[in-house]
């Protein structure tokens, strides 16, 4: 199972980026899906989380100002980020419960996207 995350870049503040995360390979189907983050020398957190009936979780920070969404016929989780603030500068990273009939049911992780939001 390959992810490939993308849409991270600089805005400014205010601004609004979308993410995207993309998986592949072999895919039974795919549970939770969420977006991380991690800004230099902070710890990960759970910024969104989407599971596979459609019911949302968000860190109190990003409440009303971030939307998680999901396609589920292309694997894909979206992260739309509006009213950006300097202290969402992170790496975001997306993760996936993927469920595989071949051996790897689990948790995988993306590479990892930057995202600089100037003040």
């Amino acid at each position: 199972v390959q992810l490939q995350a993308s849409g991270g870049g600089l805005v400014q503040s205010g601004g609004s980026l979308r993410l995207s995360c993309a998986a592949s390979g072999s895919i039974f189907s795919i549970d939770n899906m969420g977006w991380y983050r991690q800004a230099p020398g902070k710890q990960r957190e759970m910024v969104a989380v989407i599971t596979n009936s459609g019911s949302t979780n968000y860190a109190d920070s990003v409440k009303g100002r971030f939307t998680i969404s999901r396609d589920n016929a292309k694997n894909t989780v979206y992260l739309q980020m509006n009213s950006l603030k300097p202290e969402d500068t992170a790496v975001y990273y997306c993760k996936l419960y993927v469920r595989r009939i071949v051996p790897g049911t689990g948790d995988y992780w993306g590479q990892g996207t930057q995202v600089t939001v100037s003040s």
